[in-house]
């Protein structure tokens, strides 16, 4: 099972640039999807956006479609997600996550309500302030 490894976070100013980086370790990568949800304070968690392993395919939730990028680094086995314009509603607690492809595709097209993460990250904290 891969484990991963979340850093980045911290104080934002709001505009500023922000990137939050997921290091994979001790597993195969090939038929994984990783990618990030996030806890905003006082909400439910929250889909961000994915990335599949294999093919580099990029997906995001609507919130933040256009502001943020998700890549991957096949020589560190590490997953990047960027924003050159940090809102305040980008505060919370973000998490890593990897699931099988097929899983995390099912989801992300709306055919289960399942992400079918195998492994979480421990979390990385996000504020973004004026």
């Amino acid at each position: 099972q891969v484990q991963l490894a979340e850093s980045g976070g911290g104080w934002v100013q709001t505009g500023a640039s922000l990137t939050l980086s997921c290091a994979a370790s001790g597993g195969t990568l090939s038929n994984l999807a990783i990618g990030w949800f996030r806890h905003p304070p006082r909400k439910g968690r929250e889909f961000v956006s994915v990335i599949t392993w294999s093919d580099g395919g990029a997906y995001y939730a609507e919130s933040v479609k256009g502001r943020f990028t998700i890549s991957r680094d096949n020589a560190t086995n590490t997953v990047h997600l960027r924003t050159n314009s940090a809102k305040s509603e980008d505060t919370g607690l973000y998490y890593c996550a990897a699931g099988a492809s097929s899983a995390v595709l099912d989801y992300v097209f709306g055919r289960s309500p399942y992400f079918g993460v195998e492994s979480w990250g421990e979390g990385t904290l996000v504020t973004v302030f004026q």
